[in-house]
């Protein structure tokens, strides 16, 4: 296989703390709250009431109002993060069947189902409006982003729970790696805070309880309790570096390693002794051809639930060894809570820029230590540190793990 370097020219996100790449990452930065109580809904009878909603998100910015009307929530936030990291790029010639998109969600159109369900039960099938299909589908972010630019090469849509976009975004760099692409958006979207979806998590008893939205995001911390519910949108250009190159990209970073394992243990929990977690690390370096001590931070996935904490803290003392206790290590989810299946993709955009910029995000909330979570968690403000290279890593419900290792772009004398 004639594998091609493939590098990161565009960013686009939408999250709770901000619309664009620019307040997102400056709020990671700041260690801004974006949590507070649900307000798409009466959570009244919930068990948790809490949520990291976006807020002033305008989809007519992006969408005309006509056809913004037929979309999802989360199709209009993935059309939107796709835009802004298209005009990043400033990526406008292209080969169109040459040019993919992979972006995947877990729920879909949750907004759409919940109110489909409504209309069903009081004005029966006959009331059921034509669009809420393609409202409802996984696929229609990619589908719809695929149309808007013309992209006629590989579209994909994959669903992996909280791994998602981690995994879309490995799938695309394979796409391009192979050399079976020149151009690929790739990332995910999720916008799930309504009542069903958000009343199931609140059954499994993994979202947390607590009433207080400034620390109820506590990734690593002793008594974190379960996490918060969020949604947003990342999305990513990356493409092949011989065609960036050639029309003068700028170019933020490198990928150079991407691992998929799965846990094939539980529906909900992970492995106990981390095997799948250390498996997807171990692979994503091995993919890169770097060592331990060349990766200077990990985004964590960082949940704030008991288990997935104290597994991911194990996992990368196992991985790291002697070099873990100078990793840092933090999650984003303290501030923006787990928006799911779009975690993967906004985390790798934060890692991206970190790598970029040398700086990193702090995890909030962290108070009290807990023995079985004992790394640099990042606790004390973001930090400047010199990266060369960056892991991001993405852990799903059903035992689906994923790992992205970034790299500072070096132009080598044979680019």
């Amino acid at each position: 296989m004639n594998e091609h370097r493939v590098v990161i020219t565009g960013l686009g996100a939408v999250t709770p703390l901000g619309i664009g790449v620019e307040d997102s990452f400056n709020g990671f930065l700041e260690g801004r709250n974006g949590i507070a109580r649900v307000t798409h809904f009466d959570v009244t009878d919930f068990r948790s009431r809490l949520a990291a909603e976006v807020k002033g998100f305008q989809a007519e910015n992006w969408i005309d109002k006509k056809s913004a009307r037929r979309m999802d929530r989360f199709t209009q936030f993935g059309i939107a993060a796709s835009a802004m990291a298209m005009e990043d790029s400033g990526l406008e010639s292209y080969d169109k069947n040459r040019a993919g998109v992979v972006i995947g969600s877990g729920i879909g159109g949750s907004q759409a189902l919940d109110e489909g369900y409504s209309t069903l039960r009081e004005k029966g099938p006959q009331g059921l409006s034509p669009f809420l299909v393609s409202r409802m589908l996984v696929n229609m972010a990619a589908s719809l982003v695929s149309i808007r630019y013309g992209f006629k090469g590989p579209l994909s849509a994959p669903s992996v729970a909280c791994s998602t976009g981690t995994n879309a975004i490995g799938d695309a760099f394979r796409i391009l790696q192979r050399g079976d692409a020149d151009v690929m958006l790739a990332g995910s979207s999720e916008a799930c805070i309504s009542p069903l979806p958000y009343g199931a998590f609140c059954a499994t008893r993994s979202m947390t309880s607590s009433e207080r939205a400034e620390t109820a995001s506590r990734p690593f911390d002793k008594n974190r309790d379960g996490f918060v519910m969020g949604e947003g949108a990342g999305i990513v250009v990356l493409e092949t570096l011989e065609h960036a190159l050639h029309r003068g990209a700028g170019i933020y970073a490198e990928i150079v390693g991407y691992g998929n394992t799965a846990d094939a243990y539980h529906l909900t929990a992970p492995e106990p002794e981390s095997d799948g977690m250390i498996r997807v690390m171990l692979a994503a370096l091995q993919d890169a051809g770097l060592d331990c001590g060349d990766i200077g931070y990990i985004n964590a996935h960082g949940t704030s639930t008991v288990l997935n904490d104290k597994c991911e803290s194990a996992a990368i003392i196992k991985v790291f060894g002697e070099n873990a206790c100078s990793l840092k290590v933090s999650s984003i989810k303290s501030m923006i809570g787990h928006l799911m299946a779009a975690a993967g993709s906004v985390e790798f955009v934060s890692t991206v820029m970190s790598v970029f910029t040398g700086r990193i995000p702090p995890t909030i909330n962290y108070q009290e230590p807990d023995p079985d979570c004992s790394l640099d968690y990042v606790t004390n403000g973001a930090e400047s540190l010199d990266l060369s290279a960056a892991m991001s890593n993405s852990f799903g419900f059903g035992g689906g793990n994923s790992s992205l290792v970034v790299k500072k772009y070096q132009k080598n004398s044979d680019s």
